[in-house]
This record gives structure tokens, C-alpha cells and sequence, in this order.
């Protein structure tokens, strides 16, 4: 009992903690983002350049973070916890996806007031959004990825010298 009682101590706090960075890396994520400018018609936003990078921008500086994130995070959650390598790992993965998930609500709510009007409508830099959510995946499969290489090449390492 005493053993499963660690175990979901250290799954919980994981996710926890990478959730709370979650915040931090969202903040990050709508500082250095460039904004999208719509055009507010009848029909609803529309892109007010069709053919802009924004979009594509603000997904990939989410990716980036995210895999710095994951980065951090795997190599902190194996140094903080080698006695229990399972729940952490979890932890890990589960709050890498809890964080990424965070990270794009709070970047997302961060941005966006009306700029200027115009005659088609009226011009607003909106809050972030993901076009790609699939950037959502590269916080925690880099922390698990960072956290079995170190897994792996250390403990390969301790078996070869005994």
C-alpha cells in the first residue's frame, strides 16, 4: 500500500507541476507569436491575408516551446525521480499533454483587441489559435522520448559496470 501511495504521489505531482508550466509556457507562447489580422465581414472572421504565414508561425512557435518544454521536463523528471522511473514517466507524458493543453488556452486567451476599422469591416488582431493541433503531441512526447534515452543509456551503463 505504502508503495502504491508513492507511486501516485509522484504520477499527481508530475502532472501538476507540468501543468502549472503549462501557464508559464503560454504566456511565452502568445509574447513571442506573431498575431493574425482578420477582417470582421457578415460571414463571420476571415483572414485578412489569405496568403500570410501567421498562422503557420504561431503553430510552429507553439511546437518549439513545446519541445523545449519537453526537453526540461524529461530530463528533470528523470533526475528528480530514478526510484520510481514508471510514475514518472506517466507523470510526464500525462502532464506533457495537461501542459500543452494549458499552454494553448492560456496563449490562445492572451492576445487579441480591435486594432482599427476599415471599410470592409473591422480589422482585429485575434487571439492565438492552433491550426495544427497535432503540435499539442510535441511537449510530451519529447519529455517521454528525453526521459527513455536517459533511462536507457544510463541504466545500460550502471548494468556494464557491475
Amino acid at each position: 500500500m505504502r508503495h502504491l501511495k508513492g507511486n501516485l504521489t509522484t504520477l499527481v505531482t508530475t502532472v501538476l507541476a507540468l501543468a502549472l508550466l503549462g501557464v508559464v509556457a503560454g504566456f511565452v507562447w502568445s509574447a513571442v507569436a506573431p498575431p493574425t489580422q482578420y477582417v470582421l465581414t457578415d460571414l463571420g472572421p476571415q483572414p485578412a491575408d489569405l496568403e500570410g504565414q501567421s498562422l503557420i508561425a504561431a503553430d510552429g512557435w507553439f511546437a518549439v516551446i513545446g519541445a523545449a518544454c519537453g526537453l526540461v521536463c524529461g530530463v528533470g523528471g528523470y533526475l528528480l525521480s530514478r526510484a520510481r522511473p514508471v510514475p514518472a514517466v506517466l507523470g510526464v507524458a500525462g502532464g506533457g499533454l495537461l501542459g500543452s493543453y494549458v499552454a494553448s488556452l492560456v496563449g490562445s486567451s492572451a492576445k487579441g483587441t480591435i486594432q482599427a476599422s476599415a471599410a470592409g469591416g473591422l480589422t482585429t488582431s485575434t487571439s492565438l489559435g492552433l491550426t495544427a493541433h497535432g503540435v499539442l503531441f510535441a511537449w510530451p512526447v519529447v519529455a517521454t522520448g528525453v526521459f527513455w534515452v536517459l533511462e536507457f543509456v544510463l541504466t545500460y551503463r550502471l548494468r556494464g559496470d557491475a
